[in-house]
Order: C-alpha cells, then sequence, then structure tokens
C-alpha cells in the first residue's frame, strides 16, 4: 500500500515540480534552514525580541536529532523504499547519497520541530514555518525517500518536540527573572552571568 501511494507520488513528476521539489528537500538537509533561522533569532540584533521563539526551536532541534536520528533510526532499521524497489526514478541522483535508515524522517521531524516552536510563540511567523515545514514533508514523499507512515510519525513527533521546546522556554523564562528579560530581548546575554 505504501509503495503505491510513493509510486502515485512518482506519477507526478515532471520538469517544472523536480527541481522545485528537489530545492525544497534539500532546505531540510541537516536542519539548515532551521539551524540558520534558529541562529538568526537567537544572535542578530534586530531579531532580539525573538530569542525565546530561537530557544525553543533549538530545544526541538535537539531533540528531534537525539530522538529520531540518534535513536529511533537504528532501533527501526527500516530499509528506504528505493531500496525496497529498486524501480522508484532515482531523481537528480538523491538515492546515492543517503546511508540511514528511513524511519523516521529527520527532515520532517526537524522542520515540525521548529515550526511548531516558531507558531506557539508567533502566528504571524508561525504560519509561513507550517508552510514550509509541510512542504519539506511533502518533499520526502516526492521524492520516494521516504514512506508515508514514516512522514506521518515524524509530523507528529518533531510536532511533540517543538511543543516541548516553547513549554521548556516558558518555564525557564518563569523561573528565572534574568531569563525572562534576556530571552525577550530586554536585556544583553551578558545579563544572564551578571551576579544579582
Amino acid at each position: 500500500m505504501e509503495l503505491q501511494i510513493l509510486h502515485w507520488f512518482e506519477s507526478l513528476h515532471n520538469p517544472v515540480t523536480d527541481p522545485v521539489m528537489y530545492a525544497i528537500t534539500c532546505l531540510g538537509n541537516a536542519g539548515i534552514f532551521w539551524i540558520l533561522l534558529c541562529a538568526a533569532f537567537l544572535f542578530i540584533p534586530v531579531f532580539k525580541k525573538d530569542r525565546k521563539l530561537g530557544l525553543s526551536m533549538a530545544i526541538g532541534l535537539i531533540l528531534s536529532l537525539i530522538m529520531c536520528n540518534g535513536i529511533m533510526k537504528n532501533l527501526s532499521a527500516r530499509i528506504r523504499p528505493f531500496n525496497a524497489d529498486p524501480t522508484f526514478e532515482n531523481l537528480y541522483g538523491i538515492f546515492n547519497g543517503i546511508k540511514d535508515w528511513s524511519f523516521p524522517s529527520g527532515h520532517t521531524s526537524a522542520s515540525f520541530a521548529a515550526a511548531l516552536a516558531i507558531i506557539l510563540w508567533d502566528r504571524k511567523k508561525g504560519i509561513p514555518a507550517v508552510i514550509l515545514a509541510a512542504l519539506i514533508a511533502v518533499s520526502r514523499l516526492y521524492l520516494t525517500v521516504h514512506y508515508p507512515t514514516d512522514v506521518l510519525a515524524s509530523l507528529l513527533l518533531g510536532s511533540l518536540y517543538g511543543v516541548i521546546g516553547y513549554f521548556v522556554t516558558k518555564l525557564i523564562m518563569k523561573r528565572s527573572e534574568k531569563a525572562r528579560k534576556v530571552f525577550s530581548g530586554e536585556e544583553p546575554y551578558k545579563k544572564l552571568f551578571a551576579k544579582a
């Protein structure tokens, strides 16, 4: 059933959407887009009021890396769809660089961890983030590098990590006035280490 769904996605391949989907999936490679956005929120002065978003994202992304890429992939040891069915089209040679297991999807988990961390603080910034996360998830199916259940489970797991990141950040800011001021952008980072 899942391979049939992926063959349906493969039937959508065409010269217009192929490069678009490949570019979208590349944004999720190693979580690079989300890591850069997280760093921007944390360290670029113009985004100082968004430091709490950056901290929430960082927590969510670290959880995703540890749980999905570090633990769950190795426990599941699920082979990739293109290994199960060698007839899938290897667009842009994408299969060649993939050596890890299929479940869960690191791209999807990291994307939804970051997007949920953003939208829980800021709906205006979060909606585009969630849309991009969804497109990255769909791109993994379009390129036939993950099973639908890989992506669905990773969407849920990543969302959970983003929610955890949000609540941990809120707890940190609630417990420490210094942290509240710093991650709200009211004070510089050095205030975190200043004596009361």
